[in-house]
């Protein structure tokens, strides 16, 4: 059970007096189930939430019922608080600086410091270093249309390097690890598919508005698949790259070997990301079995060597010349 949804919920309900279970279910996108699961939660915690049967009917608050501002925990608003202010720094818009303004008005006057303390432990940072600066602009710009039910075209990369124009029909925006992603129904592909934002170029909202329709969740979590990909080889890595491979390995399979390296028990899959991953580290990062697969970081190295051996320049109209 999710404590943000329970506080929008309760927001609300104070914001609109009466809703039904059905838009409620749509809006959080959870069953009716876990909507009258919610109101019994609600109700658990002090906040009397009636249910009017019939035409009209729908849940509200007992009239002239006031929030005691206490019952939220410390711990409670502290999370809160520390989820919208880290999507607030990746999503603009007056959305999340309402909600925040909103949470913050429960905070007794008495706890504001404690809860200041505890929402401030912890620092989240979705947004990246450096990147793809189009990707905050096309983060505004599905919000709105997911807002107003409107397509967006746009041109697309897949990961084979390949370039299409689309079209679809957004209904859901996703962040996966540290990368956005967005679902949606595809035109020319006739099915749902999930679009990398910084795949993406020469992107706009249409004119044209579509009617929702019944979508599935995106699929997220491909951990047995992987598992049926993966092999194990072992790694030399220097100490200067540990900080990176840690990224994808953990500290239990590495083996120091002198004072400054580490052999490596890594899971590997043999794709051009995992390769390009290894060949990223330069000289600090020898494979040193399989056989196979030090036998393709040798063609791949090679292959490399081989593209700068010649001669590269550009001519004046900005083609490519080797010599």
């Amino acid at each position: 059970m999710k404590v943000d949804r329970l506080v929008s919920i309760i927001l609300l309900l104070l914001e609109q007096k009466r809703i039904g279970a059905e838009e409620l279910a749509a809006r959080f996108e959870v069953s009716p189930r876990t909507i009258y699961r919610d109101m019994d939660a609600i109700n658990l915690a002090g906040i009397p939430v009636l249910s009017i049967p019939g035409v009209g009917g729908g849940f509200e608050i007992m009239q002239d019922y006031k929030i005691d501002k206490k019952v939220f925990s410390t711990a409670d608003l502290s999370v809160i608080l520390m989820g919208l202010s880290s999507l607030s720094g990746m999503m603009r818009g007056d959305e999340l600086v309402n909600a925040l303004a909103k949470v913050k008005s429960f905070v007794p006057a008495d706890r504001a410091r404690e809860i200041e303390l505890k929402t401030s432990q912890i620092l989240i940072d979705l947004s990246p270093w450096m990147g793809n600066k189009d990707v905050q602009a096309y983060l505004e710009l599905i919000k709105t249309a997911l807002r107003e039910s409107k397509t967006i075209s746009f041109d697309y990369l897949d990961q084979h390097g390949n370039k299409s124009a689309r079209r679809a029909e957004p209904y859901q925006l996703v962040l996966k690890g540290s990368h956005w992603y967005w679902q949606g129904y595809c035109r020319q592909r006739r099915d749902f598919r999930l679009f990398k934002l910084s795949r993406m170029s020469n992107s706009r909202m249409d004119k044209e508005t579509f009617t929702p329709r019944e979508h599935p969740r995106p699929q997220l979590e491909f951990s047995e698949t992987l598992a049926t990909l993966q092999t194990r080889i072992k790694l030399r890595i220097h100490q200067s790259v540990m900080e990176r491979v840690l990224d994808y390995c953990a500290y239990e399979n590495f083996t120091p070997e002198g004072e400054e390296h580490w052999i490596v028990d890594f899971l590997f899959i043999e794709n051009d990301y995992h390769y390009g991953m290894l060949l990223g580290m330069g000289d600090k990062c020898e494979c040193l079995e399989p056989p196979r697969v030090r036998a393709e970081m040798r063609r791949r190295i090679g292959a490399v060597a081989e593209l700068y051996e010649s001669e590269a320049t550009l001519s004046n109209d900005g083609k490519h010349t080797r010599q």
